[in-house]
């Protein structure tokens, strides 16, 4: 069960954000999208991420001056990230390890999807509620 399976599911879409974006550009499309974070894009290519916990953090630190910031000062770079390949339980432990919420899934550098550890928490629960199932089945039927 690797990345791409998830991804199959809920899509592969990802809404992206350039560095030199302002800070208040970021914390309008998390809003708007109700998303918990933007990789962070050069050329077509990641060079970051920014989350809500990126937000709060920085304004905590600097106050709402940091709204006026680009982007580029306040992300997480590099970010991490996982490719297609990355087996759901591999990609669990990663963001349990690094403390982070959400995963750019990166092809020959280039974006093709996120996930996030509730995405993947469904997603293994749903692999292990199908497990269950056919076992039950199994049973009955013996």
């Amino acid at each position: 069960m690797t990345i791409a399976a998830v991804l199959q599911g809920k899509g592969s879409g990802v809404e992206t954000i350039p560095a030199d974006a302002a800070l208040f550009d970021a914390v309008q499309r998390l809003g708007e999208k109700r998303i918990g974070a933007l990789p962070v894009v050069e050329d077509g290519r990641i060079v970051g991420i920014v989350s809500e916990r990126d937000v709060i953090y920085c304004l905590r630190r600097h106050g709402r001056e940091a709204l006026d910031w680009p982007i580029g000062r306040v992300m997480s770079s590099p970010a991490i990230t996982v490719d297609s390949q990355t087996h759901v339980l591999d990609a669990l432990a990663l963001i349990t390890e690094r403390r982070i919420r959400h995963l750019p899934v990166v092809e020959r550098g280039e974006i093709r999807g996120i996930v996030s550890i509730g995405d993947l928490v469904k997603y293994r629960m749903e692999l292990i509620e199908a497990e269950a199932d056919a076992m039950r089945a199994y049973i009955q039927s013996a």
